[in-house]
Order: structure tokens, then C-alpha cells, then sequence
């Protein structure tokens, strides 16, 4: 059983699926938490697959994707223009704490 950060159920929910209206969005970014913690590591494909995974629409999973991509929440990248995109999915809410918890005066 994969467990979530409680920051993803108390606050990214309401956020991606209330005040963004974009419930897809939120069952995009939490596909892919489980998937790459499955893989140990970034995820690598295809809308197609990932919408068929995911259990939405192939425009649906790209505009979830675009989405969470300018929300910062997950960074996509390709070794070329046609390459099956690879996804890593973003915690920003864990990373600014590391970094204010440095104590670095």
C-alpha cells in the first residue's frame, strides 16, 4: 500500500480540485506519486497509456499534465522532440521546508 504525504489530502485536493477546478489534475499528480514510488523513480509515458491509467480522456491527461507542469508539482522532459515524455512528480511543499530549515546565519 503506497501512504501520501498528508499535505496532498489536506491541501493539494482542495486546491486542484475546488479553487482549480481541475479534479483530473489532482488524479494525474496522484497516479503518477504512486507510480513513481512503484518505479523507484521517474515515470516515462505516453499520454495514452497515462489516461488509460489514469481512467480519462487522452486530452484530458495532456491538459492535467500542462497543468501540473506550470503548477510546479511535476517536471516533464523528453531526450528528443517525438521520445515518450518522462515525469517526475514534485513535493514543493517538502522542499521549501528543507531549504527554511537550514539555519544557514
Amino acid at each position: 500500500m503506497t501512504t501520501l504525504d498528508d499535505y496532498i489530502i489536506d491541501v493539494l485536493l482542495r486546491d486542484l480540485v475546488g479553487h482549480d477546478r481541475r479534479p483530473v489534475s489532482f488524479l494525474v499528480y496522484l497516479w503518477l506519486t504512486a507510480e513513481q514510488r512503484r518505479r523507484e523513480g521517474a515515470v516515462r509515458i505516453s499520454y495514452q497509456e497515462l489516461a488509460e491509467s489514469v481512467g480519462v480522456s487522452k486530452s484530458s491527461a495532456q491538459a492535467a499534465v500542462s497543468w501540473l507542469v506550470r503548477r510546479k508539482l511535476l517536471a516533464a522532459s523528453k531526450e528528443n522532440a517525438t521520445a515518450t515524455p518522462r515525469y517526475t512528480v514534485l513535493s514543493p511543499w517538502r522542499d521549501g521546508a528543507r531549504r527554511g530549515s537550514g539555519g544557514g546565519r
